[in-house]
């Protein structure tokens, strides 16, 4: 056990000096940045803002539901099937049929022309239906439907939602799914937390609707931003889907901020079609249920790019083409939780960390030294290597560090001077029946090594629970505890272990206290 070769020695050395130079650019400037690593500070360390957001996918569940009509009432037709009194509700459709029992076969059949196709492959059914009384079918999403459309609307907000992070220019967000319909948005550093909240709360939904009396396809009659009420047409002429890009600018006679934007082929093509039929008519340009602007369509349009105005400022200008740029999200975003922490009660909690860190390791070098003299020394220098190499090892990860980890750091503190004051003690116990100090050493290093992996590998098993079951400050403990049990063993069993070597080796035939 107290036997290294050269090559041994220098791999040692070799990776503790490597991980912990990276512990060395925490302390760079800006100006002089030599590798762009650094361990990022927490929501409560540097404050911030945390939300906690919620999709509501009732108006999706509508929409959805709406899309199956024209596939429903095709299929009954192409089967020869009788209805009447068809009704679109917000979460159901409703409607009489002749044929019951023909209708039954035809809602999960095993044909690509039925309502579920391919029900017997997948076992598994978008839709549903109940019988209201003889005659009255409604046709409903099933619960694996539901679930697929709020995993569906999930996934794509969260997408949605960091990319208006992202162009907002925060650094280092935390963006994560909390449960089926939740999202985690942890900000550090966020100076604007009200800008944030309204950038995510809205869903950017755009369309362009002529301004219309004509009945055929429905009428909206919504207030526009200067107060008038106009009537508008509640056929699309086109979505927000076809915008490829959005940005702020300044284009009118007035100099007033506008947004100017960008179509993609097909959308190009659409807004042709419509300004070229439609010429001194106007076209409303709507935005989650309110009309922006309502101008008059002087000429055809055709090059594929516009431009949005509507007496915006240019702070309202910039976020309105950042919201066409990300997207409009499928579900409304509703703030359930909400939590600011300003930069001032994180600076205390960095002293404190740090007071409570330094205090800690001060008492563990005088106890370690009163209690094992030079040994004590040894377990000492393989304690600071051990932090250096932990909080190289989150440089190199660019971990983020919150309380909790702090408090990990002072932990691994005390497990790393648990292992060397097992082994040392174990020593003693040697030296008492053994006349040979450096067998007694060996012995002592070798029967310890057992009891010092039970107790890490059992801590780091539940390291690994904490991290797999756990969120937010929780897998920051986490982190740092799991990582530290693993410098811990290595600075134990290898650079103490080879610094206790050398001094044995060299003193072999003269008595040794411990």
């Amino acid at each position: 056990m107290l036997n290294f070769s050269k090559i041994n020695i220098l791999i040692i050395y070799l990776i503790f000096f490597l991980i912990s130079i990276f512990s060395l650019l925490n302390f760079q400037s800006k100006e002089n940045l030599i590798i762009d690593k650094k361990v990022n500070l927490g929501l409560d360390l540097q404050g911030g803002s945390y939300l906690l957001l919620e999709i509501n996918s009732d108006s999706l569940i509508e929409e959805k539901i709406q899309s199956k009509v024209i596939p429903i009432k095709k299929l009954l037709k192409d089967n020869n099937l009788d209805y009447s009194n068809f009704k679109i509700n917000s979460k159901n459709l409703s409607f009489q049929v002749q044929d019951v029992d023909k209708f039954e076969l035809l809602f999960f059949s095993k044909k690509d022309n039925s309502v579920n196709p391919y029900i017997d492959i997948y076992r598994s059914f978008e839709l549903d239906y109940k019988k209201v009384d003889k005659n009255q079918i409604e046709v409903f999403f099933s619960k694996y439907g539901l679930l697929t459309i709020n995993n569906s609307a999930l996934k794509q907000s969260i997408e949605i939602v960091r990319r208006r992070i992202d162009d907002v220019g925060t650094k280092e967000p935390t963006i994560l799914q909390r449960g089926e319909k939740r999202i985690l948005v942890e900000l550090p550093g966020l100076k604007e937390p009200e800008r944030i909240k309204k950038l995510l709360g809205k869903t950017a939904q755009l369309n362009f609707r002529l301004v219309s009396d004509n009945a055929e396809f429905g009428i909206d009659e919504l207030i526009s931003e200067n107060g008038e009420s106009l009537k508008i047409s509640k056929r699309i002429v086109m979505s927000g889907e076809n915008l490829i890009d959005a940005q702020p600018s300044i284009k009118n006679q007035r100099n007033e901020p506008t947004v100017s934007f960008t179509l993609d082929r097909l959308g190009a093509q659409k807004f042709g079609r419509a300004t070229t039929d439609n010429v001194g008519k106007r076209l409303a340009i709507v935005l989650d249920g309110n009309i922006i602007s309502a101008p008059s369509i002087n000429e055809p349009i055709t090059s594929g790019n516009g431009v949005i105005s509507g007496n915006f400022t240019f702070q309202e200008a910039t976020d309105l083409a950042l919201l066409l740029r990300s997207g409009a999200l499928p579900t409304p975003l509703n703030i359930v939780e909400e939590r600011t922490v300003g930069p001032d009660l994180g600076e205390d909690s960095i002293k404190s960390g740090i007071t409570s860190l330094i205090i800690g390791f001060i008492l563990v070098i005088v106890y370690m030294f009163y209690k094992y003299k030079l040994f004590g020394l040894i377990a000492n220098l393989a304690l600071i290597a051990n932090l250096l190499m932990l909080v190289g090892i989150l440089t190199i990860l660019e971990a983020t560090l919150t309380l909790p980890g702090i408090a990990g750091i002072i932990l691994t503190v005390g497990m790393a001077v648990d292992a060397n004051v097992l082994i040392f003690e174990r020593i003693k116990e040697e030296l008492k029946t053994e006349k040979s100090v450096l067998h007694a050493f060996d012995t002592g290093y070798s029967k310890a090594k057992i009891t010092v992996l039970d107790a890490n590998i059992t801590t780091l098993i539940a390291a690994i629970i904490l991290f797999a079951f756990g969120s937010g400050p929780v897998k920051g403990f986490s982190i740092t505890l799991g990582i530290g049990i693993v410098t811990t063993l290595f600075t134990a069993y290898f650079l103490a272990r080879h610094l206790t070597s050398m001094i044995i080796l060299r003193n072999n035939n003269k008595e040794i206290n411990i």
